[in-house]
């Protein structure tokens, strides 16, 4: 068949043309702007300066409109794909790491496990994370309440961010990671997930480098803001975490489930413990993961987060923790804590069981004369340093 009989491709990109009246926020990688597209008006966009440069007022722009025109996206931006009359330079810098592969906006960065790096000898003999509590969550809103958890426990332990790719692939578009900056030991963005203070070919050298490079007694792994969901078990970006959850028991960490649980949520599949924390951790992983619930709930929730966990396999163990003190520190966080649209107190069960999974790690980071358990042992009643596996 000839190309000039064949069918058109579909286009799956909305293109505009606009060109940029005001700059706004910056922050880590990103840097808001408004643009004025003809016909549509003023438009927010948000563009990424180590991949178009910085585009100033004036400038013509080329934007994605596509998530923006559908409603869909956190943020609601247009993004700059380019400014097309002031192009910035040519990359220098080290690294053959591509991420975002083949795609229009394919970039380049040096990898911490990669051949030339000063890491890349460490990495390479590392095979065990010697214990250390990973805290798994399936959104990244949890992200702030899971450091608060910690920090609040012990403000003098390092934590690392691993960010997947299950959500927005650049690091820079999440404001919370960059407020979070001074409380991290750092960010390390795995698979296509990319932007962080290291980079990782998959999330096992990620959890790694946080142990290994980055020093880290404790790690948090969320994937990056913007989760996609369909409304079924398994067609939510967030399973990836029972997935996670295998990656640290196999290199012989801990694993820490955060439990998605709420009593504001509209729609019941999500209401006591969500069906996807029963899916990734209950289905998916497959080494054992410690599914923190927190005290303080109502006594209606708290019933219903027990009914909801009592038929998880026996390699998984409920703990419930105290949360003395976490609500406190909670309503002192350093940035805004919403999830669906929803802010903290409302979604206050939801925040609450982030901070505790937070609480419980921090509890559990081994100790030199610890030999309790050998390192990457599923959790037991008996490791347990708070909570019990009572009902609330």
């Amino acid at each position: 068949m000839s190309s000039s009989s064949a069918a058109a491709p579909v286009s799956r990109i909305r293109w505009r043309r606009g060109r940029v009246t005001a700059t706004g926020r910056s922050w880590r990688d990103a840097l808001e702007l408004t643009v004025a597209v003809e016909g549509e008006g003023e438009l927010s966009s948000l563009a990424y300066p180590s991949l178009v440069g910085v585009p100033e007022v004036g400038d013509d722009v080329l934007l994605n409109t596509t998530a923006l025109a559908q409603g869909l996206g956190t943020g609601g931006y247009a993004i700059v794909v380019a400014v097309p009359d002031r192009l910035p330079a040519d990359p220098e810098g080290p690294g053959h790491l591509v991420k975002a592969r083949y795609t229009p906006l394919q970039v380049l960065v040096q990898g911490v496990d990669e051949q030339e790096t000063e890491h890349h000898e460490v990495i390479a003999a590392a095979d065990d994370l010697g214990g250390m509590p990973v805290v798994v969550a399936d959104l990244h809103s949890s992200l702030p309440a899971i450091l608060i958890g910690m920090l609040a426990t012990d403000p003098d332990l390092k934590v690392a961010y691993v960010m997947t790719d299950g959500g927005a692939l650049p690091a820079a578009f999440s404001r919370t990671v960059t407020a979070l900056k001074s409380s991290l030991a750092g960010v390390v963005t795995v698979g296509q997930a990319y932007g962080g203070d290291l980079e990782a070919v998959t999330l096992h050298t990620g959890l790694l480098a946080a142990k290994h490079v980055l020093g880290a007694d404790l790690a948090i792994v969320t994937q990056g803001p913007g989760n996609l969901g369909t409304g079924t078990p398994w067609g939510f970006s967030g399973v990836a975490a029972g997935e996670a959850c295998n990656a640290v028991s196999v290199l012989g960490g801990l694993p820490v489930g955060a439990l998605r649980i709420s009593d504001a949520d509209p729609r019941p599949r999500h209401r006591g413990v969500s069906h996807h924390s029963l899916t990734a951790f209950g289905r998916v992983a497959l080494g054992g993961v410690a599914l923190v619930a927190p005290r303080g709930l109502s006594s209606e929730l708290g019933g219903q987060v027990d009914e909801d966990l009592a038929g998880q396999p026996e390699r998984n163990v409920v703990v419930w923790v105290d949360t003395d003190g976490l609500d406190t520190a909670l309503g002192l966080s350093p940035v805004p804590l919403r999830t669906m649209g929803r802010g903290y107190p409302e979604e206050r069960a939801y925040f609450l069981a982030a901070a505790a999974a937070g609480r419980y790690a921090a509890l559990q980071v081994p100790v030199p004369e610890d030999a309790a358990a050998p390192a990457g042992a599923p959790a037991t009643a008996e490791q347990f340093q708070d909570g019990s596996t009572s009902a609330p």
